[in-house]
């Protein structure tokens, strides 16, 4: 291999390094356990997590939605999550009808309800369709919640809970988002394991022990 091919490779991998520790020595912990404990209180008193973005972000919707359905590590009950960005015919007669600023905004007046969770992914911060469907979520008495890069832009100001990366290199960020929603979902298996999550509870629907047995 070429020097100059090796010092690529280097550079390229201790860039993502050096956001790692950065994040690791900033708020992204604190944001994160925020974003863990508003999911585990609405999914355990019967909510439900709506996701949505745009391109690779409607990838990674998908992605953290079916985590939840099915399973991340350990065997659970299924969460109940829905990727905003799959429904070809919906996304279409939206955007057909009222234009594609509203396709996840009517979907969410439709889906979205007081205790549960939408969360709207956006690089740039600036995507208004993802923005407008935050700002329904907020009206439904939903948590909206955002997951940007450095810049907050419309969706971070749509949004009551905001979990940056600091980067505006867009593959960067979608390399963060990926780790982080894996982060995620291990510590909601920690804390929503088959032991003790039961959703159809008739005390309450409560969570009776967070830690893991």
């Amino acid at each position: 291999m070429p020097h100059d091919e090796r010092d690529y490779w280097t550079s390229a991998l201790e860039e993502r390094h050096q956001l790692f520790r950065q994040m690791a020595s900033g708020r992204t912990g604190e944001q994160l356990e925020s974003l863990v404990d508003v999911i585990t209180k609405s999914v355990v008193n019967g909510g439900r997590v709506l996701l949505f973005g745009n391109g690779g972000s409607a990838a990674q919707a998908q992605h953290v939605a079916a985590e939840f359905v099915g399973r991340f590590l350990v065997d659970r009950r299924p969460l109940p999550a829905l990727a905003l960005t799959c429904d070809t015919s919906t996304l279409t007669a939206v955007g057909n009808d009222y234009g594609f600023d509203a396709v996840f905004e009517r979907q969410v007046e439709a889906l979205a309800g007081p205790g549960d969770i939408v969360i709207g992914i956006s690089t740039s911060g600036a995507s208004r369709n993802v923005a407008r469907g935050l700002r329904v979520a907020s009206r439904k008495k939903a948590t909206a919640v955002a997951v940007l890069g450095k810049h907050k832009g419309l969706v971070g100001r749509a949004s009551g809970l905001v979990i940056q990366i600091p980067s505006t290199f867009v593959p960067l960020i979608q390399e963060a988002h990926s780790c982080l929603f894996h982060i995620l979902c291990n510590e909601l298996d920690n804390r929503l394991s088959s032991a003790n999550y039961n959703p159809s509870s008739a005390s309450g629907r409560a969570l009776r022990n967070r830690s893991t047995p």
